[in-house]
């Protein structure tokens, strides 16, 4: 089985059970090239969730969109009766949750077989995926066709490696300026960052109230709009246009720099791709993507906001952060409110002259990241090392955060490489041809490597 909906489909016809299934998953989960995927695992209380769910089909009642499937939640949501850490040392001795996150209750609703809490970034402030407290958690993306133990990018890292590495078929995590679209893209996965406004952040850690998004990662573009259906209580609504009718960007500027051979030789062939099959794809300047530097140069929303929420915490137990984290956090000590307002009201200017200068366009593409993942041996113990790379692996993705856009990050390497991820995003509320060109896009690329 493939992905989600032929996952659903075994179920639904009686060839596969939610507790069989649900014991696949435990036994990936448990081995040694998993270790610091999950930070405490729900296995008991899922495989209780799966009975039900089999009695219930046997039985002939309705059943949810994931009922029976397996369902990772990254370790800033609340889950009622334990503790959501966020990935650190500082929140470990935090009382339960008394209560489901917003998300976390309608994925419960749905039918999802909650199977843990899993590792991240510290807070969720970085790409990489390190986390010193409790272990990295190395690239299942990258695990069958190279020995070397890469980073799985972040901060939703456990939530990649768990749907990578086949211990579920979901995994739920967050998106302030990369979050789930890196992991996605390092790790061979599908990553959707919805628009932000479209699910709820009740019951979640924060890092930007501004930019945090809840959304999901996937094995397919398709699994994906089921999944955003869940989150955001919505029906995706589609045009049914082919792909010879959407017009694509590419924006010269700053997403195409300095790519690694790997990443620039899958991203120009899936261009290829598309082009071969009719898609309409046009290059542009963009010049507006230069003002980003500037813009956050006081330090940007997730510094301003981070701190705000941290400033009493770090007062009293520094020594319990990621040294990494915490100095990243301290940067939103220095702005002021002046900084904060100039920064939202740039924000807005900024976002009006974005949408006139793709107005003429479907969606944009670009590479999800510049790079295909480093060892985690190069950032372990070099921190200048660490933060050239997250600038890197941020520098894209984040735009889309800025814009208060969505965007979807889908594989585009070639089998037996590195995983490489192709980004079709836009701006706000156009969610929904989003994921339309995404199917068609995924569809293509198959196609041609077919």
């Amino acid at each position: 089985m493939d992905d989600l909906h032929d996952v659903r489909r075994a179920l639904a016809e009686g060839r596969a059970s939610a507790t069989e299934l649900l014991a696949d998953h435990r036994r990936a989960a448990a081995r040694p090239e998993m270790a610091h995927t999950f930070l405490v695992g729900f296995w008991e209380q899922a495989q209780a969730a799966a009975r039900a769910a089999d009695l219930a089909r046997t039985a002939g009642l309705p059943c949810g969109p994931l009922a029976g499937v397996a369902v990772s939640v990254k370790a800033l949501f609340d889950v009622a009766g334990q503790v959501t850490t966020a990935g650190s040392k500082v929140l470990a001795d935090a009382p339960p949750a008394t209560s489901d996150a917003a998300v976390v209750t309608r994925l419960r609703a749905a039918g999802a077989l909650l199977v843990g809490h899993t590792n991240m970034t510290e807070f969720a402030f970085s790409g990489v995926g390190w986390n010193p407290h409790h272990g990295t958690p190395r690239n299942m993306g990258t695990h069958d066709s190279d020995p070397t133990p890469r980073i799985p990018g972040g901060s939703s890292s456990g939530a990649a490696t768990s749907v990578a590495g086949d211990a579920c078929w979901v995994g739920l995590g967050s998106d302030t300026g990369g979050s789930i679209r890196i992991p996605a893209a390092l790790q061979g996965l599908v990553g959707f960052k919805n628009t932000a406004g479209l699910t709820p952040l009740q019951g979640a850690v924060p890092l930007s109230t501004t930019l945090d998004t809840a959304c999901a990662m996937t094995r397919s573009v398709r699994d994906a709009v089921v999944v955003h259906e869940v989150l955001a209580q919505r029906k995706v609504r589609f045009s049914s246009r082919p792909l010879e009718a959407w017009r694509f960007a590419i924006p010269r500027r700053v997403m195409l720099d300095n790519l690694d051979p790997g990443v620039a030789r899958a991203f120009e062939a899936a261009v290829q791709r598309l082009s071969r099959e009719g898609a309409r794809v046009q290059e542009i300047e963009l010049p507006e993507l230069d003002e980003l530097a500037s813009l956050q140069s006081a330090g940007g929303f997730s510094a301003a906001e981070s701190w705000s929420w941290h400033r009493r915490l770090l007062a009293e137990r520094r020594g319990d952060y990621d040294p990494r984290v915490a100095q990243r956090i301290e940067r939103g000590s220095t702005m002021s409110a002046a900084d904060y307002i100039e920064l939202m009201h740039g924000r807005r200017a900024w976002i009006d002259r974005m949408a006139d200068a793709t107005a003429a366009f479907d969606a944009l593409l670009s590479p999800t990241v510049p790079i295909t993942a480093p060892p985690i041996a190069a950032i372990e113990h070099d921190d200048a090392e660490f933060f050239r790379i997250n600038a890197l692996l941020l520098r894209n993705t984040s735009v889309v955060n800025m814009l208060d856009g969505c965007a979807l990050s889908l594989p585009c390497h070639e089998p037996g490489a590195l995983p490489v991820g192709l980004m079709v995003w836009s701006g706000a509320l156009c969610d929904d041809a989003v994921l339309e060109a995404g199917l068609l896009i995924e569809d293509a690329l198959r196609t041609g490597a077919r």
